[in-house]
């Protein structure tokens, strides 16, 4: 027995392995702190893309964010939560601002009901404290425990298909069309058909190296994707000068890169500013818009961040093989709350709501299967607010080549769901497609939600609906007609 393999399973019998049930889950710690790296990188991008959503646009007083401000909470909030959630929850879900949730902050409670930052980071902690309220209770639990195994299989699918389109159009490969183009497609390969770009070439070949070493069964295949494909991207941007889509004159480079520009940072290092930590204004909006569009916000909030929660931590459980013979993870109760606690953190530091992150699929797939590996992913997160370099020197273009290879790992639930029987297939399968469709894990389960309850009912099966899934159909109803009612109310 070689040196190092002794000194591996003399580290399995410490406090880690106890506290962390390392070797119970089949995991080491030295998988654990490589996978958190590559959780780390498969999120970074929310560093740079979550100061784009809040920290350019001035509410009704005028009031701009920053770029610079946002994207220091934005790390702080992802850090602090992503650690809390390792240390006390022990699973391998990183948590950082929600995606959806911080565009409905930024265009429906500042832009379109006119909310100070302020006064919607407010609506984004009360929504969190609810949330806790409905985890302590045993409520949230309880939704998750009356979910079929059917539609969980579907949850998880739909998470896989999700995250590889968010894996395609982060790499380039998969593009919008704009409406001036007059065509009923609405994306497109690459740009204009071609995916000729040198970003969107790295990609390519990331896709591939990733899916060799998955193949091959290399240890920490998909880390190792990560690094040579950033190394290949850095030389190709020395040699090409490509620079970024766009730059800080507002030009735009069409096959530029599309966030963080593989070139070592002029500093290594830098004070960030928190000084959006507490600019929470709890009440304000109920003076400001009235208690009743406030209340339909906050149900909106809410809504959104329940499911979206829900979801991912069903996919990302049932990839790591630690669900149950239900469905359900063991420990949920705790694991909920931590997560809701992140909508209030992610509230009181400007942030908006912070949730479980589908990317964090990425250090699944590369093996990591306890808490500690969001341990390092948070103290990665905290560094970056200090270095730079953790995040910008790895463009989305070398990250995004993970999310669609662990995408493609997670279509194996497809054989849990019983495809002869349509009443149980078209809830499925709405569920699975609405999510990459929407770009919404939400989306995805209300709508599979409220065609499960239509489809049994029809089938003459009403008895075997529980009376959560009655409810929470229901209850999407209000959800997708939030709209409306919201313009309605003004």
């Amino acid at each position: 027995m070689s040196t190092s393999t002794q000194t591996e399973k003399a580290e399995q019998t410490g406090f880690l392995d106890r506290y962390f049930h390392i070797s119970e889950r089949g995991s080491t710690i030295s998988t654990e702190v490589r996978a958190g790296v590559v959780t780390f990188f498969a999120m970074a991008y929310i560093i740079l893309l979550n100061p784009l959503i809040l920290g350019t646009g001035a509410d009704s007083e005028g009031t701009v964010l920053g770029v610079s401000r946002v994207a220091a909470v934005t790390a702080f909030a992802a850090g602090v939560m992503t650690i809390a959630f390792g240390i006390f929850a022990k699973y391998p879900f990183g948590i950082a601002a929600g995606l959806g949730l911080n565009t409905l902050v930024a265009v429906t409670a500042v832009a379109g009901e006119g909310l100070t930052w302020a006064q919607a980071m407010g609506l984004i902690v009360i929504e969190g404290i609810i949330i806790v309220i409905l985890a302590v209770t045993g409520f949230r639990q309880l939704v998750f425990e009356a979910i079929p195994q059917s539609m969980k299989a579907a949850m998880s699918v739909g998470i896989g298909a999700f995250i590889s389109i968010i894996g395609f159009v982060g790499g380039g490969f998969v593009t919008r069309v704009p409406d001036a183009a007059n065509t009923t497609v609405p994306v497109s390969l690459g740009i204009g058909g071609s995916i000729s770009t040198i970003p969107t070439l790295v990609f390519v070949f990331g896709l591939i190296l990733c899916g060799i070493l998955a193949v091959r069964n290399v240890p920490g295949g998909l880390f190792i994707g990560i690094v040579v494909t950033t190394i290949l991207a850095i030389v190709l941007e020395a040699i090409f000068k490509v620079g970024p889509v766009n730059d800080d004159a507002g030009n735009y480079n069409e096959g530029g890169w599309g966030m963080a520009v593989p070139t070592a940072p002029d500093g290594l290092g830098t004070i960030p500013d928190l000084s959006l930590l507490g600019n929470v204004d709890l009440f304000g909006s109920f003076v400001n818009i009235g208690v009743l569009a406030t209340t339909l916000l906050v149900f909106t909030l809410l809504f959104a961040n329940f499911f979206d929660a829900m979801g991912t931590m069903t996919g990302l459980g049932r990839q790591a093989g630690l669900d149950d013979e239900n469905g359900n993870l063991p420990g949920m109760k705790r694991a909920l709350i931590v997560e809701g606690t992140g909508a209030v953190v992610g509230g009181a530091a400007s942030a908006s709501s912070n949730t479980v992150f589908a990317d964090s699929a990425a250090g699944v797939g590369d093996g990591a299967r306890t808490g500690l590996a969001n341990v390092v992913t948070g103290l990665l997160f905290l560094l970056a607010m200090f270095f730079t370099p953790l995040y910008e020197i790895v463009p989305l273009e070398a990250a995004s080549p993970v999310l669609v290879i662990v995408g493609a790992m997670m279509m194996a639930g497809v054989r849990d769901i019983d495809w002869s029987k349509f009443y149980v297939a078209l809830p499925a399968f709405l569920t699975i497609v609405v999510m990459p469709f929407t770009y919404s894990i939400a989306n995805g389960i209300g709508v599979g939600f409220i065609a499960f309850t239509i489809m049994f009912v029809a089938a003459g099966k009403a008895k075997e609906i529980h009376w959560i899934m009655w409810l929470v159909s229901a209850l999407f109803l209000i959800f997708f007609g939030a709209d409306p009612i919201l313009d309605a109310l003004r």
